[in-house]
């Protein structure tokens, strides 16, 4: 019975190779436990409820906290850090029109939900592509 196991280990780490995912990988580890126990235990329900019950178990208390550790801190672009900052208009930016921003010593197109006419101060929401939206402060 453990070739068969070991058939498991072998698919879900492949798995888990193609996916990078960290889905199966709690499944690979309880598989080489039910690898293991398939050695003392010949009920295979056993060594089944084993599998799944540990790699539940493992998937549901380790997943986050190794995502936290993979993949770290977001850290912001030049582009990030201009959101919530202050800009001043610097040409007139209407509803279904674009205008001008200046954040940071650059200038922007920027579009806004209401009517902001230019040397009026503004608070930059978020980036699409290479306009700002913004909103007045």
């Amino acid at each position: 019975m453990w070739y068969e196991w070991l058939a498991v280990i072998i698919i879900l780490a492949f798995v888990e190779f193609l996916t990078v995912g960290l889905t199966t990988i709690w499944f690979v580890i309880s598989g080489i436990v039910a690898l293991l126990a398939s050695f003392v235990i010949d009920d295979f329900a056993i060594q089944f409820a084993i599998f799944v019950i540990l790699g539940i178990i493992l998937l549901l208390t380790t997943r986050k906290k190794l995502e936290e550790k993979l993949v770290g801190k977001k850290e912001k672009t030049n582009l990030d850090r201009i959101i919530g900052m202050k800009g001043i208009v610097t040409d007139d930016i209407y509803k279904n029109h674009m205008g001008e921003v200046k954040v940071d010593g650059k200038r922007w197109t920027a579009y806004a939900d209401d009517d902001i006419l230019k040397d009026e101060t503004v608070k930059i929401l978020e980036i699409n592509g290479v306009k700002l939206k913004v909103e007045k402060e």
